[in-house]
């Protein structure tokens, strides 16, 4: 009863059944809707995720539902394009606790640099907010201990933006497993492949660096390792991991100042031209005076420290043993994944050239992140299921490219426009998934660190379980 009575706390005083119902999809009917009176939303971090996913197209979609009070960024001149980007009318800070007195909003979005997201979240907690926060949650097991304790000693909530939960692809893959398919799951093979112009891109930016983003097993992959652990319903326990960085930053023979100024860029297979997209242009090299952040840095800078070659084994509470990999310089963009069950095991893929056909690499990543309204399925993706001693069989879902799978659009429908939307499987997400995702990522960087097993228990005071609460 405390628990469905602080999940309506959290709907109320978000003003309408907004952030908050990423959780009521797990208490049915908790939400409380008030048609006349909008959600006042304030935004801390306008870099091209804040102003585009949380912003532009939160403000385009549900401006019925709600309205943004404040835009809130370290840096004055990327606010103030932001304002313009998403197309509100709304005063811009770079002091984040004066926006939030003066403007006293019901939601917090945080959209900064993932070493931040703490500060903002448990700023907002403790100015009495609800807070959606991007992933991941944060970069290392002290700032997740600290969120989990503002949340608790507050009383308000945050949730953690998953996407890939609400795909279609993934949601099948969910919906075959909790049927049971092939029977109790005992293991599954998951590789995630960045090409060369995706993967490239994160080394260029502030994701190259451990103290920014906490390694792309905590900025990438918590996607992937939240996936898991929603697919499997269970926290993951131990982890064992290996990494190097062999590929970019001080391993290539020659360096510039960054893309644009770089006099080796006839030579380099990597050259970026930032001058042809008119957003970044003036979103960040418009800007670079005010904090000296650039785009468009060199990926070949000896100052990158993360690595670009990753692989886990994570075993979890109940029983089922995980390996997982992620390349960051492969030819295509895709997936792979296999379930190995007690009764047989399924398959399914994405991007593989041979078997979706050949795409352009250069636009891949473009189309996922596209926040078009519209979906328009485009062939199908395959989950190819086989039963011991038996056929297989395929099962064809119709194909999203764009808004990562068309998970983009129902998680934003389920948060802000019909909370009470049926459920099923659980795709709402709160601190505890929010969590257990990046405990994975922390837990495979200090193993590569010690080249030691990681206990996840030892993290934070979450005790992993064998079925999630």
């Amino acid at each position: 009863m405390k628990e469905r009575i602080n999940r309506r706390n959290f709907l109320v005083t978000s003003g309408i059944a907004t952030a908050g119902t990423m959780l009521s999809g797990q208490v049915a009917g908790s939400s409380i809707f008030a048609p006349k009176k909008k959600t006042k939303v304030a935004l801390v971090g306008t870099g091209i995720r804040g102003i585009t996913f949380w912003g532009k197209r939160v403000a385009q979609n549900y401006g019925d539902e709600l309205e943004f009070v404040g835009l809130c960024d370290i840096n004055p001149g990327r606010v103030e394009f932001g304002k313009k980007y998403i197309g509100v009318n709304c005063n811009t800070y770079t002091d984040f606790e004066k926006m939030i007195n003066t403007e006293k909003p019901d939601l917090l979005i945080v959209t900064t640099v993932d070493s931040t997201h703490h500060e903002y979240i448990i700023k907002g907690l403790n100015m009495g907010l609800n807070v959606i926060t991007e992933k991941p949650m944060t970069t290392d097991e002290d700032k997740c201990q600290q969120i989990l304790d503002a949340e608790k000693k507050t009383g308000k909530k945050v949730i953690v933006g998953f996407n890939y939960r609400y795909g279609t692809q993934f949601t099948k893959i969910k919906e075959l497993l909790v049927n049971e398919r092939v029977g109790k799951i005992t293991s599954v093979d998951f590789h995630w492949y960045l090409n060369t112009y995706h993967g490239a891109s994160y080394f260029r930016r502030w994701h190259g660096l451990t103290d920014k983003g906490g390694t792309l097993l905590v900025h990438k992959s918590t996607h992937h390792f939240d996936l898991l652990n929603w697919w499997l319903d269970s926290d993951p326990e131990e982890v064992f991991a290996y990494g190097e960085l062999e590929h970019y930053g001080k391993n290539n023979s020659f360096r510039g100042k960054n893309c644009r100024d770089c006099s080796l860029k006839d030579k380099c297979d990597f050259y970026y031209d930032i001058t042809k997209d008119k957003t970044y242009m003036d979103l960040y090299v418009a800007n670079e005076k005010h904090d000296g952040y650039i785009r468009d840095n060199c990926l070949w800078r000896e100052e990158i420290d993360v690595y670009d070659k990753m692989s886990a084994q994570i075993k979890y509470a109940n029983g089922v043993v995980v390996n997982y990999s992620l390349t960051t310089y492969s030819p295509y963009e895709g997936l792979r994944i296999g379930f190995n069950g007690m009764k047989g095991r399924f398959d399914s893929w994405e991007g593989i050239p041979w078997q979706q056909g050949v795409e352009d690499q250069s636009k891949l990543h473009a189309q996922e992140m596209s926040q078009g309204n519209k979906e328009k399925p485009e062939e199908f993706d395959e989950i190819m299921v086989m039963d011991n001693f038996g056929d297989y069989e395929s099962v064809k879902i119709p194909r999203v490219r764009g808004g990562h799978g068309g998970g983009d659009s129902r998680l934003q429908d389920k948060i802000f426009k019909d909370p009470d939307m049926a459920d099923p499987y659980r795709h709402a997400a709160g601190t505890r998934d929010g969590a257990m995702s990046i405990l994975v990522g922390i837990a495979a960087r200090k193993s590569i660190e010690t080249g030691k097993p990681v206990k996840i228990a030892d993290l934070t005071d979450i005790k992993p379980m064998a079925k999630r609460p």
